[in-house]
């Protein structure tokens, strides 16, 4: 990165929002289609997701070749917002054009009143075009009423273009074009006919993750280029370009985000990178490196060995469904252990914080109506760096989170706050009454009774996944704390 890529004013770059008219529309599929067909035009894409979700961008950044960023209305405020987006479009010699996936239906936030959270207050703040999505599955006169709702609802959303997604044939097509055309104005400039090509396994936590789709399934590229040549076929993509066009610049204050830190030293930080870790926020990644660590990446799946390292920072995945790999390698297990115990800086999000507890327990997950990720039931012995056991299945957690550090650890010191993220079908069990807690949760659930980070020495493990971007101090005390 050049030093002045951050001295920008005004960010001006064609740019769109992908917004579904409901959750399941078909949004991923086709922003990532639509991504694949401009990147394969030689256009430079950066890809955006609304939201905290991990497993969306995993699928941006397979069609792009460019880190996908997440955009979250919540935990981050306007300036931030424009700052990360700022930050994605010149990362890496610059991008050409911004697609945005938004998240749910395009209205949905964190209130039925406001639209915090929402992919109508990103659209807002980037002052974006929005493509809506329509599901319109036995539907046709009905799409004119969702456009004319959704086009009306907030003025100061504009929704610039429509796709129809679920099309039954060209008579189902052209009824819901020509209702669409006779009571609004806005175009439609795509109709995707039903296609099991277009559908992507889902499972308890939303889509399985594109490392693990390329590694686990044999046809995953071919799946991607089908997907790419639907949407290719079936999508007005000069229309989407003209529009993305359309957009006045965007003025930004100094960076208060990603400004070179004050060197601490240059800790080597090894991340857990597999297909059973692999939730990460790219900004936290590149903030670590902002801040002067060195990134390597291990496997706890396939190596035998971690490299050698100043810290550890295990982020969240699906160790559930590889828990006999991860239990069988016990040089891995071992090697975690003994550089916890020697004090070694290790921060745990989620899957890893299950990973490093005594053991994890699976079975069927009940209450998902996913059911691609059912798991034979089993004891596995894992890390066991931190007290209690994983047990998987029997509960469901999706809620923001917000709380503040209770005493010092590797990722925050006393008095620090942060807003963060919970998703998780698993609980800790067993803990002992002396457990230690470095964080306080003032919303969400975290690990028990409204405390989370488990501590053991320096090691740290968390239910709330937390983007730098809300918590500014997360990368400076981790490269501190790895530093000593």
């Amino acid at each position: 990165m050049k030093d002045n890529e951050y001295n920008k004013k005004i960010i001006d770059i064609p740019r769109i929002l992908i917004a579904g008219d409901r959750s399941s529309s078909g949004k991923t599929t086709i922003s990532t289609g639509l991504m694949s067909v401009l990147h394969h035009k030689g256009l430079r894409v950066q890809p955006f997701k609304v939201g905290l979700d991990y497993i969306d961008p995993s699928y941006h950044t397979e069609a792009t070749g460019r880190p996908s960023r997440n955009l979250d209305g919540y935990l981050m405020d306007r300036d931030s917002v424009l700052e990360v987006f700022n930050h994605g479009i010149n990362y890496n010699g610059g991008a050409d054009i911004a697609i945005i996936e938004g998240v749910r239906g395009l209205y949905e936030g964190l209130e039925a009143l406001s639209d915090t959270g929402s992919t109508a207050q990103i659209a807002k703040i980037l002052n974006c075009p929005v493509i809506l999505v329509i599901n319109a599955r036995s539907i046709t006169r009905s799409t004119a009423a969702l456009v004319m709702g959704y086009s009306s609802f907030d003025p100061d959303v504009n929704i610039a273009g429509v796709i129809l997604n679920n099309i039954g044939g060209a008579r189902h097509a052209q009824k819901a074009r020509d209702a669409i055309k006779a009571y609004t104005d806005i175009p439609v400039i795509g109709e995707i006919l039903r296609d099991d090509s277009m559908k992507i396994s889902m499972r308890h936590l939303g889509l399985i993750p594109a490392m693990e789709g390329r590694r686990m399934q044999a046809d995953f590229d071919h799946r991607i280029t089908v997907i790419k040549d639907i949407i290719k076929t079936s999508v007005d993509i000069d229309s989407l370009i003209e529009i993305a066009n359309k957009v006045p610049p965007l003025e930004i204050k100094d960076p208060q985000i990603f400004v070179p830190a004050i060197k601490r030293g240059a800790p080597v930080i090894g991340i857990a990178m597999d297909e059973a870790f692999n939730f990460y926020y790219r900004d936290n990644l590149d903030l670590l490196e902002i801040a002067g660590a060195k990134l390597v990446y291990f496997s706890p799946v396939n190596d035998t060995h971690p490299p050698a390292m100043d810290g550890m920072y295990i982020g969240g995945g699906y160790p559930e469904l590889f828990p006999q790999e991860l239990s069988d390698n016990e040089s891995m297990r071992n090697d975690i252990k003994e550089m916890s115990l020697s004090g070694l800086p290790i921060y745990a999000e989620c899957g890893g914080l299950m990973y490093l507890t005594n053991e994890l327990i699976t079975g069927k997950i009940s209450t998902s109506s996913y059911r691609s990720a059912d798991m034979p039931p089993g004891e596995y012995p894992m890390v066991g760096a931190l007290p209690g056991r994983t047990l998987m299945g029997h509960t469901r957690i999706v809620s923001y989170s917000k709380g503040g550090f209770i005493e010092s650890t590797p990722i925050g010191q006393k008095g620090d706050t942060f807003i963060g993220h919970e998703f998780h079908h698993s609980e800790i069990i067993d803990l002992p009454d002396n457990s230690r807690f470095g964080i306080e949760l003032t919303r969400g659930s975290g690990i028990k009774d409204g405390y989370d980070g488990l501590m053991s020495g320096n090691t740290i493990g968390v239910y709330s996944h937390m983007h730098a971007a809300s918590y500014k101090e997360f990368a400076v005390r981790f490269v501190d704390a790895c530093s000593r």
